[in-house]
């Protein structure tokens, strides 16, 4: 289910939420699911409850969760969901300097758009 990467640069928190919002983005977990507790999550992927507990609080700032007391935590309605304009232009930097990347290869811009084309095909399987 998560695949934590212990020397990854990105926080364990962040890499919990970022498994989440693949799991809900991807249809994996749906509208309405219920989550895994914060203290039996923490059990599963072995970090420490304050841990998951710091991302379901981000999760659900964002739009991905909601939490109804003494009920538990469930995936939100996805179509709800706006971007963070600081995390869309950091997205769209990361795709910028790819972009650049191809080309530096000495792909002309036709075969770097096939390449990146092909990657969103391939993506938009995954999440439809």
């Amino acid at each position: 289910m998560f695949q934590l990467d212990l020397k990854s640069r990105k926080s364990i928190y962040e890499q919990v939420m970022d498994n989440l919002k693949e799991l809900i983005m991807t249809g994996t977990l749906s509208a309405g699911e219920k989550l895994p507790s914060v203290r039996d999550l923490s059990k599963q992927i072995t970090v420490n409850p304050n841990t998951v507990q710091k991302a379901y609080r981000e999760l659900e700032r964002q739009g991905y969760i909601y939490t109804t007391t003494g009920v538990g935590t469930f995936v939100a309605d996805t179509s709800q969901i706006q971007a963070d304009p600081r995390d869309l232009k950091a997205a769209r930097e990361a795709l910028d300097e790819a972009f650049r990347q191809l080309l530096y290869l000495g792909l002309t811009h036709e075969e770097a758009k096939e390449i990146a084309m092909t990657i969103i095909e391939e993506r938009r399987q995954d999440y439809d």
